[in-house]
């Protein structure tokens, strides 16, 4: 059975997808997955357990510039990779036009289906032309988290109960980044930027927080992806003793360098994501109600999820509330 599941972004929204994956393949362990994404995020779906094709596309370069000769031809040669399989299923798991057309550009066996969600949920982008290329369209519970929301649609796409425990597959590379220079597994990776500034964490908790870890013989590890959040994070560095500020990465060297570090305090952005799929030790900051949609879910044996905490409070959580969260993820 050859399956092709089509989502294209964001980080976070990837990072998601992967149970759904690992539960396809509990249930049909001979089934093909191969993977539509934004070639951003492609290192990470190679990472993901049971992939077998990673297909990249970079549809947010192409829309900037449409009917240039050269995205016309990266077009027609991401649509020959495309096509060089037929799928019997074909799952969009995004819900929104740019995926649609993905499914839609996508070759079916004969007996082939799309797959796609009816409706929308709380919180989540949709739009209708994912319904309307679809063969066979599901209708989601409204109130659903991020990561089951996909997981239910592949479950009923495929015909089988969705699974009681979770697992992302997420594995980071065996030894990777020897030459680190600092201890990582004495590190804590703080997770500071975020792509909407009303998610951020003021500057000043973050310095309170890792003059707090470091009390307790702990270092920080500050990530950062840009240019603005690279000149906070040495900000942060400069007030806070025996921090360090991690250059910036590529996403599966990143994945990889967190994997070993002693855990994650970071906001809701993807990279908090990842360290959810890595079942690291870690809390994950909220200014608004939304933890119930994109915060850690319990993965596997029962009590695991107790090393994975979410923090909510406006305007924002204080650092009493995100150290009390530390260290019972700890305990």
């Amino acid at each position: 059975m050859n399956i092709l599941i089509v989502k294209l972004s964001s980080l976070g929204d990837v990072v998601h997808t992967m149970p759904a994956v690992q539960d396809i393949l509990a249930r049909h362990p001979q089934a093909k997955i191969d993977w539509v994404v934004e070639r951003a995020f492609a290192p990470l779906v190679t990472r993901c357990v049971g992939v077998n094709r990673v297909i990249p596309c970079e549809l947010r370069r192409w829309r900037k510039s449409p009917l240039s000769s050269a995205t016309r031809a990266a077009w027609r040669s991401f649509k020959t990779d495309l096509q060089a399989q037929a799928y019997d299923w074909v799952i969009d798991a995004q819900g929104l036009t740019k995926s649609a057309l993905i499914a839609r550009c996508a070759r079916l066996t004969p007996q082939g289906q799309r797959v796609a969600m009816a409706n929308r949920t709380d919180g989540s982008g949709y739009e209708a032309p994912t319904r309307w290329v679809a063969d066979l369209a599901y209708t989601m519970p409204v109130h659903s988290h991020a990561v089951t929301r996909s997981r239910i649609l592949c479950a009923m796409a495929l015909g089988y109960d969705m699974p009681e425990t979770m697992t992302f597959g997420l594995e980071p590379l065996v030894n990777a980044d020897v030459q680190a220079p600092e201890n990582r597994a004495k590190r804590v990776a703080f997770v500071h930027g975020t792509s909407r500034a009303d998610k951020e964490w003021p500057f000043e908790d973050w310095v309170a927080l890792g003059q707090r870890l470091h009390a307790q013989g702990l270092g920080v590890a500050i990530l950062h992806g840009t240019d603005a959040e690279e000149a906070r994070s040495h900000a942060l560095a400069q007030r806070m003793q025996g921090a360090v500020v991690w250059p910036r990465l590529s996403l599966d060297a990143l994945t990889d360098r967190m994997a070993g570090c002693a855990g994650v305090i970071g906001v809701d952005s993807g990279l908090s994501h990842i360290a959810v799929a890595l079942d690291l030790l870690h809390v994950q900051i909220y200014n608004f109600d939304t933890a119930w949609r994109t915060g850690p879910l319990p993965q596997g044996a029962p009590g695991m999820h107790t090393r994975q905490q979410t923090v909510f409070a406006q305007p924002k959580p204080s650092v009493d509330a995100v150290w009390q969260a530390w260290s019972k993820a700890n305990s």
